[in-house]
């Protein structure tokens, strides 16, 4: 099936359905620049997105960072780049907007006057694998980091390493969220790893030392959730899922 990039951009939820049943050809001035597919990632539905314009010569292959990059470059819509796959961001429901903002605010209000600055999606974080010898692209939920007046290059990009990123669950992309990410934020320096389950109602909270220890509390929803590595930095459970 062929579809304008207007037209996928327009009406998403219904070419994500439709991409169940078959790829979607994603056209611009009537040229094919993009297919659409459905990804089976440990049994759950995953959009994966794949090049076909010529100048890329990508069709059936991996795609690498200077390819993702060029291609990104100039458009709207959010992809994440992984191990030289690329996935379509879907726009986040109800429920994850809410929790969002709790968070959001919490954070905000606790880092109001600190050096270190909260952002939130859209807003791309690269990060670089020393054992594949690759570069990841990924949009976590919120984050926080403290190096980002050194590390901001000309294009007003940020590529430094966060000191914490968070990313809620969203059943379209839990085992990217709880298996994926967790390598690629572990090989790429990230020192704390929030992840929110609204469903389950929890976070599971990691913290990496040099690669190597790995720690792991699990907080429920009466539990307060404590920082490992912003000392005094203190959330109610209950109220994330507020």
């Amino acid at each position: 099936m062929k579809a304008s990039a207007t037209d996928v951009k327009n009406s998403f939820g219904k070419y994500l359905k439709k991409c169940t049943e078959e790829d979607i050809y994603i056209t611009k001035n009537d040229k094919i620049v993009a297919k659409l597919v459905n990804y089976s990632d440990a049994g759950e539905g995953t959009l994966f997105v794949t090049e076909s314009n010529a100048a890329y010569n990508y069709s059936g292959k991996r795609m690498s960072y200077e390819e993702f990059i060029n291609l990104t470059e100039d458009i709207e819509e959010r992809y994440e780049f992984i191990e030289g796959e690329i996935y379509l961001l879907a726009s986040p429901g109800v429920n994850h907007q809410v929790i969002h903002s709790n968070l959001y605010k919490k954070l905000l209000l606790w880092f109001d006057g600190k050096k270190c600055q909260v952002f939130s999606a859209p807003f791309d974080v690269t990060l670089y694998n020393v054992e594949t010898n690759s570069k990841n692209v990924v949009q976590p939920d919120l984050l926080v980091t403290c190096d980002h007046r050194e590390t901001t290059n000309e294009k007003d990009r940020y590529m430094g390493i966060p000191s914490l990123v968070i990313e809620i669950v969203s059943k379209h992309a839990r085992s990217r969220d709880l298996v994926t990410k967790l390598n690629v934020y572990l090989e790429g320096g990230i020192n704390e790893y929030w992840i929110i389950d609204p469903q389950k109602k929890q976070v599971l909270q990691y913290y990496f030392a040099d690669k190597q220890d790995c720690q792991l509390v699990v907080y429920r929803y009466q539990d307060i959730l404590k920082s490992f590595h912003f000392e005094g930095l203190e959330i109610d459970v209950s109220e994330i899922f507020a």
